[in-house]
């Protein structure tokens, strides 16, 4: 621990005990590691210590800080540092993580429902049995990310990259499902309905699958997908 977080931590630990009403303190969490970044684990601390506002995170730095089971439903992540930070069981529900890096980050059972994480770096990140219905990850980069028994259901999956990335027993429905995938990819076990097409990179070569022929390259890995045709607009 660093000289800055074990100030702050010293001073949320004060404010935990009692110098603020039980409650502006979240329900009684505080993370178990604040940022290293001394602005960040302000900004953290004041949100904390307060009941009035969601937590304004963006730009913030947040790398160093364990944000395991907090509840940061509508909160604000655009641009955020969140490097290899650990958000096990964290709430994220509408939250807004456009262009956040999350790198490294461990999401295990987080709760993504509804988040915006278009243009986000979740590369190498673990989302394994995450919930993100309804979330939207247009050009991100998910590139080596782990979501095993993840739900994506309603979730919109527009030029996502997800070469080698693994989406294991991961479940779909009516998916916006126009990801880039590679043969490291894996999807067995993956099941439910997408609308397609995908983009199969080889190398310097690509081609889009759709239909019969995407639910066969699905199939011949293990998952089990159907191709639905998309909705059609409203007369």
């Amino acid at each position: 621990m660093t000289k800055e977080q074990s100030t702050v931590s010293g001073t949320l630990s004060r404010v935990m005990v009692g110098e603020i009403v039980s409650s502006g303190t979240r329900k009684n969490w505080k993370p178990t590691l604040l940022p290293i970044d001394p602005e960040a684990a302000r900004q953290l601390h004041e949100w904390l210590a307060s009941d009035e506002y969601d937590l304004n995170g963006m730009g913030f730095d947040f790398q160093g800080t364990d944000l395991s089971g907090g509840n940061f439903a509508n909160a604000w992540f655009t641009d955020a540092v969140l490097v290899g930070v650990r958000l096990v069981g964290a709430s994220f529900y509408r939250a807004d993580l456009q262009s956040a890096d999350l790198t490294g980050a461990d999401l295990t059972e987080a709760d993504l429902v509804k988040a915006n994480l278009d243009e986000a770096v979740l590369r190498s990140a673990r989302l394994d049995r995450a919930d993100m219905v309804g979330a939207s990850l247009c050009d991100a980069d998910a590139s080596g990310a782990s979501f095993r028994g993840t739900r994506f259901l309603g979730s919109s999956l527009i030029d996502t990259d997800m070469r080698g990335a693994d989406l294991t027993d991961a479940v779909l429905d009516e998916n916006m499902f126009e990801i880039k995938v590679d043969d490291f990819t894996l999807v067995r076990g993956l099941t439910g309905t997408v609308f397609g097409p995908i983009t199969v990179i080889n190398g310097d070569s690509s081609r889009e699958l759709a239909g019969a022929e995407l639910e066969a390259w699905i199939g011949a890995r293990g998952g089990q997908v159907q191709v639905v045709p998309p909705r059609r607009a409203p007369q």
